[in-house]
């Protein structure tokens, strides 16, 4: 049985962390002290939560709960106020977003700062990841939206420079929200602005497709999972529904491409998510509440309350429950033992180790783990394997000869995936550059016969 969390955070510290079962709306545990950034709640690898918090101090810091305790266990204090934060599906790496524009990559298993560079000319608002986690998408005051390729990154963790695939540089205003569509390196992407537009991009083409110009400034989208349009949470307490693929309609009352809108919050929207089966979208709103939504039917199905604060973010985490797992005392939502119990990561480490520069920064990467692989090890550093290597060695174990040929043999699966994926792009632009020449081709034949 597969159920779905809906996780709820607030810049009030006293509010904390919020958690209901999105089927029922049985309430589960509250994660106490937690003042979040906007875009700065993420679960990671869904084993435990992080949050980026809003501090007045002039270094912010990162914490992280477990799923089964009310206090943050683990606390980090990075060498600037993050404000978004994003982690891969497996929970082994982590990204934050500085004030200064700089975007920060860790390990998660070891807490090392694996990369840092300098993305933005303004702080950073959005970071996500494509669906396939090849990409990273990033949106900063300065208007500007960017995407990075992981790969890359990951094969040159020990320079400093990075280069982005893309600049999308239409927005003139802060970037509020990112949304990537299916399809990888050939997906769209979705930004909104405080310049009162949702622009649509095209990744494969590195061009804008959609302007949309909205009544009032947009703070959140969320994308059909069918792609057939997408939801806009305005400053003015509506979400407002655009088509994706709709012809003009200019007798809209609401402006062109928008076909609708759903109403009941009393504030502005701040944050929305679509549940799994494409029908139920969950917002939250600056009026304190989370409202899950029939799209279908345009009505409210229920009403979540935090208790203080603005609502500024909202997760919908997936779940697998155990059948034999019994409900706690007060109803709340259930975690798996496995999960639960899983010891914390170490903080996250302040600053590059200088010693790194010494040692292979690679990252093993492996698609398809075998089904009895444990979850922790279908992605880790070199380093973390070289280390657990030497302790072995030192014991005088035959496991680390074997632990070398695991990393041999994980090496060289990287490598393929990544010559894979440079195909796949090679064949993407090489279809391309054919289209265009025909349709050129076509274009002077018509020119002639006229």
């Amino acid at each position: 049985m597969e159920d779905e969390v809906v996780v709820v955070s607030s810049s009030v510290a006293e509010a904390g962390i919020g958690c209901w079962d999105l089927r029922t709306g049985a309430e589960g545990l509250r994660h106490k002290s937690c003042a979040s950034t906007p875009r700065g709640l993420c679960s990671v690898g869904r084993k435990f939560l992080a949050s980026s918090q809003l501090r007045p101090s002039s270094s912010g810091s990162v914490l992280f709960w477990s799923w089964d305790k009310p206090q943050a266990e683990v606390k980090s204090f990075p060498a600037e106020p993050i404000n978004p934060l994003v982690s891969n599906s497996e929970g082994t790496f982590i990204i934050g977003g500085g004030s200064s524009g700089n975007i920060y990559l860790w390990e998660v298993s070891s807490g090392r700062l694996l990369k840092k560079w300098h993305a933005h000319y303004r702080a950073v608002t959005c970071l996500v990841l494509s669906d396939d986690e090849s990409l990273l998408i990033s949106g900063a005051e300065d208007g500007c939206v960017r995407v990075w390729s992981l790969l890359m990154l990951f094969d040159d963790l020990g320079t400093g420079m990075m280069k982005y695939l893309l600049s999308f540089l239409e927005h003139t205003l802060r970037v509020t929200d990112i949304r990537s569509g299916h399809g990888g390196c050939n997906s769209i992407i979705i930004s909104s602005s405080e310049d009162r537009t949702c622009k649509i991009w095209s990744l494969s083409k590195g061009t804008l497709l959609r302007s949309i110009t909205f009544p009032c400034i947009i703070n959140a989208i969320a994308l059909d999972p069918a792609e057939h349009a997408f939801y806009a949470g305005g400053q003015d307490g509506k979400i407002y529904i655009a088509a994706l693929n709709a012809v003009c309609n200019s007798s809209s009352s609401h402006g062109m491409y928008i076909i609708g809108s759903l109403s009941d919050h009393s504030k502005a929207i701040t944050c929305l998510e679509f549940s799994m089966d494409g029908v139920t979208l969950v917002s939250g709103s600056e009026d304190g509440t989370v409202r899950v939504w029939d799209i279908q039917s345009h009505h409210v199905t229920r009403i979540l309350k935090l208790g203080k604060g603005p609502i500024n973010n909202v997760l919908i985490i997936r779940e697998v429950l155990h059948p034999g797992l019994q409900a706690s005392v007060n109803a709340q939502v259930s975690v798996p033992r496995k999960r639960a119990s899983m010891l914390m990561p170490p903080p996250l480490d302040k600053y590059i180790n200088s010693a790194d520069g010494d040692t292979e920064n690679k990252t093993v990467v492996t698609l398809h783990p075998t089904c009895n692989e444990p979850l922790d090890v279908r992605y880790c550093s070199v380093n973390v394997m070289m280390n657990q290597i030497k302790e072995l060695q030192k014991q005088g174990s035959s496991s680390a000869v074997e632990m070398e040929l695991d990393r041999q043999k994980l090496d060289c699966k990287r490598s393929l995936q990544m010559l894979q994926q440079w195909k796949n792009m090679y064949e993407d632009l090489h279809r391309a550059c054919v289209n265009e020449l025909i349709n050129g081709d076509q274009n002077v034949g018509a020119g002639k016969t006229t």
